[in-house]
């Protein structure tokens, strides 16, 4: 299929491109990278008269670090997370997550902000949003806000985004000494949606839990964090005992749904399999 015809506008600001999609009564999408857009409309399932391109707007692209965090504009590409020299330094698990997203293609054109827009609960960036403590800066006619990443994922592809609102950035707190992560996903192949993925995100003192952030993708209707399994870790060596009892809690925190190809007990054996891995990187 092809898609639907629409008009095109290329605005050089945040303020231009909010002015115009109001201006389109609602009939419009924002684009910037389109790896998810594009597909759908060329199969029509998206069919919007005013495409607003915001894929230019400098004060939407770059990386900085402000005091103690770092600010990722909105249409940095997934690449740059991938390589970026301060993403390593500050923020290291998004770069582990990055090189699990798709494929070079898609990376090279997808960006950050727009990841976290479309909230799919098998993708990558969102999940880490949560395991980072991440912060959305939205832009409106009517001013910009901040929302924290616990509060901006809603249910499935819905989000806190109002419409013709924009993410300008997302801030990170840097990495503080003592924090150790890692990422990991388990697919078919390398680049297809995961079964189960996991960013773990954790402060010690020594050999203690002082703060521990489990972030799941692709175990609900959007990425989440284990929470009672966060809870039995905070206090403790990470040794063996803690690690089983954080699998175990899993239960409670995680309930995925049957699916035509992955039942539901499936994925909670593997996103414990996949904990229990991720605790024992992190130890090591």
């Amino acid at each position: 299929m092809k898609a639907r015809a629409f008009h095109y506008v290329r605005p050089q600001s945040v303020e231009e491109a909010l002015q115009a999609f109001a201006e389109a009564d609602g009939d419009a999408v924002y684009i910037a990278g389109g790896q998810s857009l594009v597909p759908a409309m060329a199969l029509r399932l998206q069919a919007p008269d005013l495409l607003v391109d915001i894929g230019r707007i400098p004060e939407l692209h770059g990386l900085s670090v402000d005091g103690d965090r770092l600010r990722i504009g909105a249409t940095t590409r997934h690449n740059e997370i991938l390589t970026s020299p301060l993403i390593r330094q500050h923020a290291p698990l998004l770069a582990e997550a990055a090189a699990y997203v798709a494929h070079p293609a898609i990376r090279n054109k997808g960006t950050f902000a727009g990841s976290l827009a479309l909230a799919d609960p098998a993708a990558e960036f969102p999940a880490m949003a949560l395991a980072l403590d991440a912060e959305v800066e939205i832009a409106s006619l009517a001013g910009t806000r901040r929302v924290a990443a616990e509060d901006f994922f809603l249910d499935l592809y819905e989000t806190a985004l109002e419409p013709g609102e924009i993410i300008v950035a997302v801030h990170v707190p840097v990495a503080e000494d003592g924090a150790r992560c890692a990422f990991d996903e388990l697919s078919r192949r390398r680049g297809d949606f995961a079964i189960v993925g996991l960013g773990v995100n954790g402060l010690f003192d020594g050999d203690v839990v002082r703060r521990m952030r489990l972030a799941f993708l692709s175990v609900g209707p959007t990425a989440l964090r284990a929470r009672s399994a966060e809870g039995l870790l905070v206090g403790r060596r990470l040794d063996a005992e803690a690690i089983r009892a954080a699998q175990e809690a899993l239960a409670d925190d995680i309930s995925p749904m049957d699916d035509e190809s992955v039942p539901a007990g499936m994925r909670l054996h593997l996103a414990r399999v996949l904990l229990g891995r991720l605790l024992g990187r992190i130890v090591a």
